[in-house]
């Protein structure tokens, strides 16, 4: 009797291994996000763009993920701003490739952990040369609402269904198209930079008409870059409180000496500054206006301007904020030259 039960024992427990087994061969199998856009029909567009940019194969393959997955709704009304014959099989196939790796982000990154606000690089390059740099996204979170570069008031977009979970990675369906960001569209995008976008859009009043500057930012291309050292609004709040207790109100002119002050020639990421500290120039680097800025990397990255007399150097708070045609570094004092 009790081999019997023994018997019957190991039978249960084999047949409960044998039911697990089972249960684990019909789970299915998590699709990649090259296969659930293909599954959708909201998606033809995007698949479309995928097949003739040849990047299916990479959305469908090893590696984690985050894709900014426009409807085809989004992709008719990218067209259509391109012209009224544009479509999505007659675009140029590098500019169709080019935005598409504008939507991705070569790491999972679910709604959940997002912060308030990030830049994330996509893997969108600004050149075709090697290990060229790849275009920064702004990333805001409010509530549920995810915004990328400004949202639909830009040229970014929202977020309308997040989390589509994938085995290589995450889908969230954006509303519109995702455009390459330009200098001018980072600054437009980032509420940090507030008071800059409004000193820089002057056309009168107490920052005097600085179109020519806003003329020349917007001018750039991806041959002729420049980096922008951008002060962010506490810097502004900072400045203004430093000029009144001193006596100082700057002219339009002056003000438009102040912003070329932030600009200099090239696309000079993070990386490249300990190479201008130790060059022949010791740091020293001109800048739009035509007097010099002195870069230190003594005790993290600063920057001193000519202003007399001496002021406390300028930190450079955050890094590389990649457009189309330059680069972005945040300041937390705003520089002066000699006005």
């Amino acid at each position: 009797m009790k081999n019997l039960i023994k018997k019957m024992s190991l039978a249960c427990i084999a047949l409960a291994m044998l039911s697990c087994s089972d249960d684990d061969n019909n789970t299915p199998q998590q699709q990649t996000i090259a296969a659930i856009a293909a599954g959708n029909s909201d998606f033809s567009t995007l698949v479309t763009a995928l097949n003739r940019t040849g990047l299916t194969a990479t959305l469908d393959g090893n590696g984690q993920f985050t894709v900014f997955a426009p409807t085809n709704a989004a992709f008719q009304t990218f067209f259509s701003s391109l012209g009224s014959n544009v479509t999505v099989n007659n675009v140029d196939v590098n500019v169709l490739k080019n935005i598409l790796l504008n939507h991705v982000v070569a790491t999972e990154i679910k709604s959940t952990d997002i912060p308030a606000a990030t830049y994330v690089s996509t893997l969108s390059p600004i050149s075709t040369a090697a290990n060229a740099p790849t275009i920064s996204m702004f990333v805001q979170k409010s509530g549920a609402t995810v915004t990328i570069n400004g949202g639909v008031d830009s040229k970014g977009a929202v977020v309308s269904t997040a989390d589509v979970d994938a085995s290589n990675g995450v889908i969230h369906i954006v509303n519109r198209v995702i455009q390459i960001p330009t200098l001018v569209d980072h600054v437009v995008d980032n509420p940090e930079f507030d008071t800059l976008q409004t000193v820089v859009t002057s056309t009168g009043g107490a920052f005097g008409d600085q179109s020519a500057v806003l003329s020349a930012l917007s001018g750039l291309t991806a041959a002729s870059p420049a980096t922008l050292f951008a002060p962010n609004n506490a810097a502004f709040t900072s400045l203004i409180s430093e000029l009144t207790t001193a006596g100082i109100s700057p002219t339009g002119p002056q003000f438009s000496s102040v912003l070329q002050y932030h600009v200099v020639g090239g696309n000079v990421r993070s990386t490249a500054l300990p190479s201008v500290v130790s060059g022949s120039s010791a740091g020293v680097v001109p800048t739009l206006n035509g007097q010099n800025i002195t870069i230190s990397l003594t005790g993290g990255a600063k920057i001193t301007g000519t202003f007399s007399p001496a002021r406390p150097a300028s930190n450079i708070i955050a890094t590389d904020i990649q457009g189309s045609n330059g680069v972005i570094h945040v300041l937390d004092k705003v520089l002066l030259p000699t006005l």
